[in-house]
């Protein structure tokens, strides 16, 4: 019996156990998926062998030290330096990001984008932005703060801070922090938000399971808006893939997956 895990500060509210069981049970994979509540995020690479676990998925706030804590990274996140998804491959511990493909999948249904505001600078704005970025899509970033803006400037996206936003248009706006998550803070001042969504066709934000004080608002305006279920089920599909190293076929564990959403 193979066992993987989700790390993250909070934890708590993960559904990626609900959603990995599903999958196993019902495609008859012996494994088992679980929690685990992790505050110090340099202890990880130490806890996931402690645990013995085949691999494990990264949320927030871990997933810049994930990145530091593998042995090797592949694909994109070797780009963005942002890993979300981790196997344990013959004792090495082996990084992925599925974070940008799995949102890419989610804003299908919203048609062409070309241009992007997203609300954050932490590890999932970094594989988003740097996603965009690959496909031709002009990234705007707005953080409180200049600090963790450097990243965005090299590879080429607009960056604001609080104090320097300056109105524009965009076709979508993702709230990338965690402002909702467990309190009723939106991620930027009131009035910077009410201008965002006044100059936008489309809001996503990337916490799911609940109407986000953003979300909310944006509602009340009357545009087009998603949480972050289908994201999650995007990188999730992705990172199941990656667990059963291709033994069950995409389709089947998509499939299975969606059924865990009506539980």
């Amino acid at each position: 019996m193979k066992l993987f895990a989700i790390f993250g500060d909070p934890v708590s509210h993960s559904r990626s156990p609900l959603m990995h069981n599903c999958v196993f049970k019902n495609l008859n994979y012996k494994a088992c998926y679980t929690r685990v509540h992790l505050k110090d995020g340099s202890k990880l690479k130490e806890t996931f062998f402690s645990l013995g676990l085949s691999g494990a998925n990264v949320t927030v706030p871990h997933k810049e030290e994930a990145y530091k804590a593998c042995d090797e990274v592949r694909g994109f996140a070797k780009t963005v330096g942002v890993v979300n998804t981790l196997v344990n491959e013959n004792g090495r511990l082996i990084g992925y990001n599925t974070d940008a493909d799995g949102f890419m999948y989610a804003i299908e249904e919203f048609g062409k984008v070309n241009n992007v505001l997203i609300l954050g600078a932490g590890g999932t704005a970094k594989a988003l932005a740097s996603r965009f970025m690959q496909d031709g899509i002009k990234v705007s970033v707005l953080n409180r703060s200049e600090g963790r803006l450097a990243y965005f400037k090299e590879i080429g996206c607009e960056t604001f801070n609080w104090d320097t936003y300056k109105t524009a248009k965009y076709d979508l706006v993702i709230n990338t922090t965690s402002a909702g998550l467990k309190d009723e803070e939106l991620p930027a001042p009131k009035e910077i938000i009410n201008d965002v969504l006044a100059n936008t066709s489309f809001v996503a934000d990337a916490i799911y399971g609940k109407l986000t004080p953003f979300l909310k608002l944006a509602q009340e305006k009357n545009i087009t808006f998603k949480d972050g279920a289908d994201m999650l089920l995007g990188q999730g599909v992705l990172a199941n893939e990656l667990f059963v190293d291709k033994k069950l076929k995409l389709e089947d564990i998509k499939t299975q997956m969606k059924r865990s959403f009506s539980l």
